[in-house]
């Protein structure tokens, strides 16, 4: 008897979270695969330092475009620099920061452990006694939370500028309003969530990534099937994760007025 649509995704959803639940408690685990850690590292950034810094000035010339009109028709071009920094910091930097994560890093991840899955190198782990997860799932959600952290950063500082090129250079702004505004409505806070936001996307991608690629099968078709849905299942999380992370925020930091 097949089992129905219903089941099959409770089925997953409840792996995935044991997934999630025995690399948590393989962290602190000795020993620790440093060098893979490194290299994991590198690789990542290799793959998404370029694309993350071109994505993020679009993405800061957007806001920035969009908001000096808006400012402008309300009449509190004042207000342009602290609206277009906020809306990169607190929103676009860790989206975009996520978006790279998940659709190079995680589908590197996918394929390299789904690769490993169908040449049965999982299965000769596990016979030998080497946990899979300690070994090489481990090594990848640690690489991608710190290149996230990173990379965050890289965005926020793009993106703020590309913004302030735009709206100064482009749009004839005055500068000094524009960062007086940010400077008088901005927050450390705004900072610290946007990085938290970061960390959390980067655990998530890898930690779908290396699901799917764990549960890899059917060759490489599989693999590359894999893959997609690693992909398509990531954004759907990050942008569930990111509206929730958003709303306790607002709820527990106090905003300036």
């Amino acid at each position: 008897m097949m089992a129905s649509p219903v089941t099959g995704a409770l089925r997953q959803t409840g792996s995935l979270f044991a997934l999630v639940l025995d690399t948590m408690r393989a962290l602190p685990r000795r020993p620790f695969q440093t060098k893979e850690f490194i290299q994991q590292c590198w690789f990542i950034a290799s793959v998404t330092i370029v694309p993350t810094a071109l994505v993020s000035i679009p993405f800061g010339a957007v806001i920035a475009l969009q908001l000096g009109t808006l400012t402008r028709q309300l009449g509190a071009q004042s207000f342009t620099g602290a609206a277009s920094v906020l809306a990169v910091i607190r929103e676009a930097s860790p989206i975009v920061t996520a978006l790279l994560i998940a659709g190079a890093g995680g589908s590197a991840i996918c394929a390299d452990l789904g690769s490993r899955k169908i040449r049965e190198e999982i299965d000769a782990m596990e016979v030998l006694g080497i946990s899979p997860i300690q070994r090489l799932v481990v090594p990848r959600v640690l690489a991608a939370m710190v290149v996230s952290l990173l990379l965050n950063g890289l965005v926020s500082v793009v993106g703020v500028a590309g913004g302030y090129f735009f709206n100064v250079i482009i749009q004839g702004g005055t500068p000094g309003a524009y960062i007086a505004s940010f400077t008088a409505l901005a927050q450390l806070a705004d900072l610290w969530t946007s990085e938290i936001k970061a960390v959390i996307f980067g655990f998530i991608a890898a930690v779908v990534a290396s699901y799917k690629g764990l549960t890899a099968g059917g060759g490489p078709k599989g693999v590359g099937d894999a893959v997609n849905q690693s992909v398509v299942i990531t954004f759907m999380f990050l942008f569930v994760v990111n509206f929730v992370v958003s709303a306790i925020y607002f709820q527990v930091v106090p905003q300036k007025i």
